[in-house]
């Protein structure tokens, strides 16, 4: 019997050393976080706020829906210690970056959207995103895929921005022609200061390719709620490529290429019609500064006789007109005196 015994015995602590001796310490890298579970149940901090209530981006009703607990993370170092009961979940929180088109469930090399003139394009790009360190919980625990839920939510998102997406600095003037308010002066205002830019106003693949940053800001700040929901921060969106059909490119490329040949001539035009202006005010000048110079003698001339006159009297002046006559009489070549009755 106790040769059944004692090595059983013997087996059994050679287990447990190597199962809590050996296996029960872990370290975590300086690019990873831990959670510990004790039989599946991961340890909580101890009083604290719940994720969802702390997250002001979340709605009341996500709030109540998200209401995930905080849980205590282990941060980068080691070695430590866990008993054979615990579980180890390491997770990485450097960012990190996925194609648009990435989806576990089938292979693409692109998404489709459809845009407000019913137009379907292809959209390309990325986004970078990290995991919380906040709420871990819901990275872990919450969903089975994270990162499947937060592409499926951004396409969504993304999806229906784009088929009511509107180029803000053409919105306005574009509702004012439906109704028939345009103004003369706007519309001259709007072709001096971006003639090129508003021929293709309402075209929304247009639109769409010119306010990509705008679509990227809108991208992220729909975004700013997915770490209470699912435990991942979207650091930035990098929305790169509209790529429609061949065909609406080609119409595309048409109307911008003609765009910019009015764009051209428009500019032609104001060049040719600021040169002539211009050389008209540089010709009223000097039509000015002649007729200036012209009538400065005549005044001054004016100034002299009123001066003698006030000084000398009537008298005076008329002997300043003899004398002026005399040399006159000297270089006239004939005299045609007139009697008078």
């Amino acid at each position: 019997m106790g040769f059944v015994i004692y090595p059983f015995l013997a087996g059994l602590i050679i287990y447990a050393v190597f199962r809590v001796a050996i296996s029960g310490f872990y370290v975590v890298r300086p690019d990873q976080r831990a959670v510990i579970t004790s039989f599946g149940r991961a340890e909580r901090m101890p009083g604290g706020q719940d994720a969802g209530e702390a997250d002001p981006y979340l709605s009341e009703d996500e709030r109540v829906r998200y209401n995930y607990p905080r849980v205590r993370v282990v941060q980068p170092g080691g070695p430590y210690f866990k008993w054979p009961w615990q579980e180890v979940h390491k997770v990485s929180v450097a960012t990190e970056a996925v194609d648009l088109a990435w989806d576990p469930t089938k292979h693409q090399d692109t998404i489709e959207a459809v845009t407000k003139d019913n137009l379907t394009t292809g959209v390309n790009g990325q986004i970078r995103y990290r995991v919380s360190e906040s709420n871990l919980y819901a990275y872990l625990f919450g969903v089975d895929s994270p990162l499947e839920h937060i592409m499926g939510f951004f396409v969504s998102v993304l999806r229906e921005r784009i088929a009511t997406f509107v180029d803000p600095k053409g919105d306005t003037l574009l509702a004012d022609a439906d109704t028939g308010d345009v103004d003369d002066s706007a519309v001259l205002k709007i072709l001096e200061s971006s003639a090129p830019k508003e021929i293709t106003e309402g075209v929304s693949i247009n639109d769409l390719r010119k306010n990509l940053p705008l679509l990227n800001s809108y991208m992220e700040e729909q975004c700013r709620a997915t770490p209470g929901r699912y435990g991942v921060e979207l650091e930035a969106a990098l929305i790169t490529a509209i790529d429609p059909p061949q065909e609406v490119d080609r119409a595309l490329s048409a109307i911008n290429t003609t765009s910019n040949q009015v764009a051209a001539d428009i500019s032609t035009a104001q060049a040719d019609a600021e040169q002539q202006i211009t050389m008209s005010e540089r010709a009223v000048e000097i039509a000015a500064n002649n007729a200036e110079a012209e009538v400065a003698p005549l005044r001054e001339l004016a100034k002299t006789l009123t001066q003698i006159k006030t000084e000398g009297g009537s008298q005076a002046l008329a002997a300043y007109v003899r004398n002026l006559r005399i040399d006159l009489y000297k270089r006239a070549k004939s005299v045609i005196q007139v009697a008078t009755k």
